[in-house]
C-alpha cells in the first residue's frame, strides 16, 4: 500500500496537486482546519478539477486537523503566513518518519516551518504551474508549468517522486533548490508590487519597464551579495520574458488585493528588504517600493503585513 499523501490547504494548488494524485490512483487525504469546514467539503462530494474545460470531480476523502491518524507525507499546501502556525497544530500526528513538501511563494516561512518540526524532512518546492478556484472545492488548470523539489540539507532524491510521475506532475529534483527559490522570489518582487500599485494585467508593465529595469538591478545586487549569483543571472531579461509570456494574466498579489485576501508581501518584498537590512545594503527603489504597497494596502483596509 502506497504511503498516502495527506494535503493541508485547499486553495489552487493543494486542490490541483490532489485531484491529479487521485487521479492516478494515489491515497490522497485532504486536511481541512474544522468541522464546519468539512462538513461543506463533504456536501460537495469531493474535488473538482476543470482541464480543458472538461470538470472531473475526484471523492477524496476529508479529515479535520485532529484526526489521530499519523501523517507520515504532507504537502503544505497553505499561504506562507499561515504555514507555520498549520503544521505546528499537525505536529502531535507525524511519524518519526514524516517528511513535508511546502509550495509556500517567497522565503522565510519554510525555515519557520522547519524549526517547529525538527525531526521531519522539510523539501522546499518551487511551481510555476497556474491554476485558480472559479468557485467552491473547484480549480481550474490554467497554465501547465513545471515544479522543483529540493532539500538544501540532505540532497538526495526521495523514492516518491514515482507518484508525480503517474500523477503527471512535471518536476525535478534540484540540489540548488535555494537558487530557484531566490530567483522566484526576485521575479515575484520585479513583478507582483508593481502590478497592484500599476493597477494592471502582467502585461501593463510593458508600459513602466524604466521602473523594472530598475528593481531588477537592486534585486540582482541582493542576490550576489546574498551568495546567488545563479539567481542574478540574467535576471531583467528574465522579468521582461515572464511579463511578456505572462501578459494576460493578473499576478497572485493582484488577485490577493482584488478579492481582499491578506497578500504575502513579508515573504516576498518583506523578506527582500529585511535581508538587505542585515547586509547593510541601500536599495532604495526596493525600499520605497515597499511602503508604497504597505500604504496601499492600508489605505484599502488590508493587512500590510
Amino acid at each position: 500500500m502506497s504511503t498516502p499523501w495527506h494535503v493541508l490547504g485547499a486553495g489552487s494548488l493543494g486542490t490541483l496537486w490532489a485531484t491529479r494524485l487521485a487521479r492516478a490512483g494515489l491515497p490522497v487525504r485532504l486536511i481541512l482546519r474544522d468541522p464546519m469546514r468539512l462538513r461543506s467539503y463533504e456536501a460537495a462530494g469531493g474535488l473538482t478539477l476543470v482541464e480543458n474545460g472538461q470538470a472531473s470531480t475526484y471523492a477524496v476523502p476529508g479529515e479535520t486537523v485532529d484526526n489521530p491518524a499519523p501523517i507520515r507525507r504532507l504537502l503544505v499546501a497553505c499561504k506562507a503566513y499561515d504555514a507555520e502556525e498549520a503544521v505546528a497544530r499537525l505536529a502531535p500526528r507525524l511519524a518519526p518518519d514524516a517528511e513535508l513538501i511546502l509550495l509556500q511563494n517567497g522565503l522565510g516561512s519554510q525555515d519557520a516551518v522547519a524549526a517547529r518540526v525538527p525531526l521531519a524532512r522539510c523539501i522546499s518546492a518551487s511551481s510555476t504551474e497556474g491554476a485558480f478556484r472559479d468557485g467552491a472545492w473547484r480549480v481550474v488548470f490554467a497554465g501547465h508549468g513545471f515544479t522543483w523539489l529540493g532539500d538544501a540539507g540532505h540532497p538526495v532524491a526521495p523514492a516518491w517522486l514515482d507518484d508525480l510521475d503517474a500523477a503527471k506532475i512535471p518536476h525535478e529534483w534540484s540540489t540548488d533548490i535555494l537558487t530557484r527559490l531566490w530567483r522566484k522570489l526576485a521575479l515575484n518582487c520585479a513583478i507582483n508590487p508593481l502590478t497592484v500599485l500599476h493597477d494592471c494585467r502582467n502585461g501593463g508593465l510593458q508600459q513602466h519597464q524604466c521602473e523594472v529595469a530598475t528593481l531588477c538591478g537592486e534585486l540582482a545586487e541582493l542576490l550576489e551579495r546574498c551568495g546567488q549569483p545563479a539567481a542574478a543571472d540574467n535576471l531583467q531579461q528574465e522579468v521582461e520574458r515572464v511579463i511578456h509570456a505572462t501578459a494576460a494574466n493578473y499576478s497572485s498579489m493582484y488577485q490577493d488585493v482584488a478579492n481582499r485576501r491578506r497578500t504575502e508581501i513579508s515573504y516576498l518584498l518583506g523578506h527582500a528588504c529585511t535581508v538587505a537590512a542585515r547586509h547593510q545594503m541601500n536599495l532604495p527603489h526596493l525600499s520605497q517600493l515597499q511602503q508604497r504597497l504597505i500604504s496601499h494596502l492600508r489605505s484599502r483596509g488590508l493587512p500590510s503585513d
